[in-house]
């Protein structure tokens, strides 16, 4: 059942790639869309059947995939609890992607191509979520990127869509040149990629690390790495691991410093930015923290870092947020935001929190980004709420929809969000490392900023008077049935999923239900503490919410000028807001017009002076001048040819005169 669910998406994106304009564009969408249903299906069953009994680790070996000295690399499935979470995440999300588009690209004359993209986006996914190995977490790593970049560049004769589909591929090469980096240090540390056996090995370690006082064996304190020059102990050596393997999420996971393709990515179609940036490739990173948890409990410094990342993460998207215009753009700075709610939880140790989280956030990041996408669709493709307004009567069933999930995404009380988001927040107060109060306080003000800018979203683009042209106003129309289908499924995700799977997820029970999916170490009680926080700790989230979503109503509903005189009044931190704390301008002066003058001094100077001026160009040029002369003594005159004659033989004479005297 397992590789069903995995070659599936595969076998889509064949039949589609390879044969689309043969069978047609309805066929292509038929055939991926319905192997994703029956992949979804599938992964829901076997949730259930294993996730939720007593089943233990699968491990299903398809074929042996590479073998050089001590690398033994084999393309295994490894299928726990974690795995079925994710199986189930991508490919319930996915289908009702595959579904949606049906409707939303149905005027797009290169539907089959777009079809087979989203398979193998799918595929690789799933390559990276059931791999037993690094190296195939690697292969899915790079796959879900090459996919993205596909993805977002469908729209090739927009140079926007040109340009984001670069800046996405390329900022994510930053991050997986740290991953690799990681993935050989693995190496030489355990002598080893597969996972099981790294997993002993964390054990072994942290065995030694467990002993009297809690101090060290001698062992450990001899040099097992050398890095950048450096001869590491193991716990430093651990510690530059979990490191570089973090840097790999922060590019795929869009955390601040490695965030600036994320916004940008909006120029690919909707379903591409519900498919990509709500459920699957942003939530890659956060996996494979999860997926390593033995590592990076032997590492404080580590998770520290991580908590702190997350949490500067959150609050920085989540004040962008406030103040972008484009209806997609809001969601994706939400979207950056709540992955660094999923970093703090997993920098405290609570890396069941974290999946659940990422499990919720799913059902109604990807419900907002098709319902932003419902919106473009009845507006005539429009994207700037400033040009929307008054929708709600035009298109009820998308506005409630919308409104469902930004409760969700809120906290509202018993909503998937008000269970995982709530849950982050604890985590942080009780964790014990030394960034976990930094987090806590962040998290909290991003609860409010999250409130504002979702409510603004809606209240701009549903309530009050139409802003948008008279001929866009006489178009609007409601969805099709087959764009609001995936809708309403989401929706009731957004609504049970954390009341649903809160006690198995993070409950008393955690523990049984995890197994040996995710690692805590003896010492880490932050899933039991949380459940005994304060009352006033537990409610502020719910306040913050509420008074979020006060100031929006405020602002957008009940005095709707007060915007523009904040901003006059705060023209200097709005200008710092809208230009995203000027990450990409400090970019460009700091490595893309460094990068642009050397190349075009390589270029021009390098290249065309000096390989090209003194090499091939130089030579052909030189040999032309003299062939030029050359030709100047063909004049055609047939005097100058006998006095040429003339000349030759009386220099020919007077050599053999002249030599013929010695």
């Amino acid at each position: 059942m397992y590789q069903t669910i995995v070659l599936l998406p595969l076998a889509g994106f064949l039949i589609a790639g390879l044969f689309g304009n043969a069978i047609g564009a309805k066929a292509s969408e038929y055939i991926t869309s319905g192997f994703l249903i029956v992949a979804a299906v599938l992964s829901w069953i076997g949730f259930i059947s294993f996730g939720l009994g007593e089943g233990e680790t699968l491990r299903l070996t398809l074929f042996q995939w590479m073998q050089s000295g001590g690398l033994d690399v084999a393309w295994s499935l490894r299928i726990d609890r974690l795995t079925l979470v994710m199986l189930v995440v991508v490919n319930t999300v996915s289908s009702l992607v595959h579904v949606y588009s049906i409707g939303y690209m149905h005027h797009d004359p290169h539907r089959p191509r777009f079809f087979a993209y989203l398979s193998l986006f799918t595929f690789a996914m799933l390559m990276l979520v059931t791999s037993n190995n690094l190296v195939q977490m690697f292969f899915g790593w790079e796959g879900v990127g090459l996919a993205s970049y596909l993805l977002i560049g469908f729209w090739y004769k927009k140079p926007s869509a040109n340009a984001a589909a670069m800046k996405a591929f390329i900022v994510n090469r930053v991050g997986d040149f740290g991953f690799v980096l990681g993935i050989f240090g693995v190496f030489v540390l355990f002598g080893s990629l597969n996972l099981d056996t790294i997993f002993a090995g964390a054990a072994d370690i942290a065995g030694q690390m467990g002993g009297e006082g809690g101090q060290a064996a001698p062992a450990l304190g001899d040099a097992v790495l050398d890095f950048a020059g450096y001869s590491l102990s193991m716990g430093a050596a651990l510690t530059v691991i979990c490191l570089l393997l973090f840097m790999g999420a922060m590019g795929k996971s869009a955390q601040i410093g490695l965030h600036t393709w994320l916004p940008d990515a909006m120029e690919g179609p909707t379903p591409v930015s519900a498919l990509i940036h709500a459920a699957t490739m942003v939530t890659a990173g956060v996996f494979l923290v999860a997926r390593m948890s033995p590592l990076f409990e032997l590492s404080h410094t580590a998770l520290t870092f991580v908590t702190f990342i997350g949490a500067t993460t959150a609050i920085f998207a989540a004040t962008v947020g406030l103040v972008q215009n484009d209806i997609k753009r809001v969601i994706a700075y939400s979207t950056c935001s709540q992955l660094g709610y999923m970093f703090v939880a997993l920098g405290v140790g609570a890396y069941s929190v974290a999946i659940f989280h990422l499990f919720t956030h799913a059902f109604f990041k990807a419900l907002l980004f098709l319902g932003a996408g419902s919106v473009i669709h009845a507006v005539s493709d429009e994207q700037d709420m400033r040009r929307m307004g008054g929708l709600k009567k035009h298109i009820p069933a998308t506005y409630w929809l919308m409104v469902i999930g930004t409760l969700a995404l809120t906290g509202f009380p018993f909503t998937a969000g008000y269970f995982s988001k709530d849950a982050v927040i604890e985590a942080a107060f009780v964790g014990d490392n030394a960034f976990a109060t930094y987090g806590w306080g962040l998290t909290v003000m991003a609860a409010l900023l999250t409130s504002f800018y979702s409510w603004r979203l809606i209240f701009m683009t549903f309530h009050g008077k139409p802003r948008a042209s008279a001929d866009v106003m006489h178009h609007i129309h409601e969805s099709p049935m087959v764009m609001l289908v995936p809708l309403f499924v989401l929706a009731a995700g957004a609504l049970l999923a954390g009341l649903l799977f809160a006690g198995a997820f993070i409950g008393e029970g955690y523990e049984e239900f995890w197994l040996a999916s995710l690692y805590t170490g003896p010492e880490n009680e932050v899933l039991h503490d949380l459940h005994d926080v304060p009352f006033a700790i537990a409610f502020l989230p719910a306040v913050m919410m509420a008074i979020g979503f006060a100031i929006a109503w405020l602002f957008y509903i009940r005095s709707p000028e007060l915007p523009h005189q904040v901003v006059e009044r705060h023209r200097g931190l709005y200008k710092f807001l809208l230009n995203k704390w000027y990450f990409d301008e400090l970019y460009g002066f700091l490595f893309v017009r460094p990068a642009k003058a050397l190349g075009r001094f390589l270029w021009k100077t390098g290249d065309g002076k000096v390989i090209d001026g003194l090499g091939p160009d130089g030579v052909s040029a030189r040999v032309l001048d003299v062939t030029n002369r050359v030709v100047r003594l063909q004049t055609g005159y047939l005097y100058h040819y006998a006095f040429a004659m003339l000349i030759g033989v009386a220099a020919l004479v007077s050599w053999t005169m002249l030599g013929g005297a010695n």
